[in-house]
């Protein structure tokens, strides 16, 4: 009986061997080519490019608010634990103070020994004194009595006072965490947009700015002339605002035209958007909070029609930024990073709302 074997495998060689190699790189070639068109970032153009860096400086600036508010939670928090800390401090010494008062005393009683009153009214040669003697170790002891209730207190305020230090720890530490976080949202956000502006050559970028100054409304070129001339703008009026504190908010702002925007920034020389608001007010003496949606519920809410000069104008429907209304349908508002703080048509962004705090 025939033995059943499996036929004989033909190895490749020669010319057939070669043909595969070229058909394996080839088709390996191929993979790796639409691999790589499926990554590649394809050639933007100028308005796309502005389209996209505007649109991650919105992010930015949303992510800026959200920092804006941790910071201010976490400041908060810092200088509450630092006050429990040194309440803590005072409570201590005190109560090591009143601990001390109570060893002198029991050393006191230890050196002189615990005799039997009747015993020692027995051996006294004069029985009024001891009876006087007798009526202050009484009292003495009612004031012993209180010094030990009061010690007990204070270990347990003491105790409270630390429980309550180690929960605004814990508070501040998450807070610390909150800012770490949207400090890198911002920077990512902010740092994309700086990688596809220098895409541009230096001819788009100036038309994506000339752009931008387009959009700035009556002033602008104002601001821009006195800014190339090396000086600040001249400052406008705060004609029609309702009050004094509104019209030196306002005066602030003008001031401020030019400047840098920094996100985080409070000023004198930068700001962010609510920064630039909060540090109008500031100087008008009235204290805003630090974010845009806190500021919005600050004051009355007043509607677009009946808009003052003073008067906090809100945007986008995360109220992620705010301006300060300046009359004729104008606000200063300290845009983003590509842009100074200047005059701008509050129909420019999205409206979502306007607050008097004034």
């Amino acid at each position: 009986m025939a033995a059943h074997r499996k036929p004989k495998q033909r190895s490749l060689s020669g010319h057939t061997a070669r043909t595969a190699a070229t058909l394996a790189l080839a088709s390996a070639a191929t993979a790796t080519a639409f691999e790589g068109t499926g990554h590649a970032d394809p050639r933007l153009s100028p308005s796309e490019v502005k389209a996209k860096v505007d649109e991650l400086y919105r992010e930015a600036e949303v992510a800026t608010e959200k920092y804006n508010g941790a910071k201010e939670k976490a400041d908060k928090a810092e200088k509450s634990l630092t006050d429990l800390r040194d309440e803590a401090a005072r409570r201590t010494e005190k109560l090591n103070s009143a601990r001390q008062g109570l060893g002198s005393l029991a050393t006191a009683q230890y050196r002189s020994g615990a005799v039997d009153p009747s015993v020692q009214l027995a051996l006294s040669s004069d029985p009024d004194e001891f009876l006087e003697r007798a009526a202050l170790a009484d009292r003495a002891g009612l004031r012993q009595a209180a010094t030990v209730t009061g010690v007990r207190n204070q270990v347990r305020e003491l105790d409270q006072l630390r429980t309550e230090a180690d929960g605004t720890l814990a508070d501040l530490k998450s807070r610390q965490a909150d800012l770490r976080k949207h400090k890198k949202t911002v920077t990512g956000k902010l740092g994309e947009a700086r990688r596809l502006l220098a895409r541009l050559t230096a001819e788009e970028r100036a038309r994506v700015a000339a752009d931008d100054d387009g959009r700035g409304g009556a002033g602008e070129g104002t601001e821009r002339a006195a800014r190339a001339a090396g000086r600040p703008a001249a400052p406008g009026t705060a004609k029609g605002a309702p009050n004094a504190r509104a019209a030196a908010a306002v005066s602030y702002a003008y001031k401020a035209l030019g400047s840098p925007y920094v996100w985080g920034a409070t000023g004198p020389n930068a700001f962010d958007c609510s920064g630039l608001t909060q540090a109008a007010y500031r100087a008008a003496g009235i204290s805003l909070p630090r974010t845009t949606y806190a500021q919005i519920d600050t004051g009355r809410r007043v509607s677009r029609a009946e808009l003052q000069p003073g008067d906090l104008v809100f945007f986008y429907s995360g109220i992620s930024h705010v301006g300060l209304y300046v009359g004729d349908g104008q606000m200063i508002h300290a845009p983003n990073p590509s842009a100074p703080v200047r005059l701008a048509p509050i129909s420019q962004m999205p409206f979502a709302g306007a607050a008097r705090v004034a």
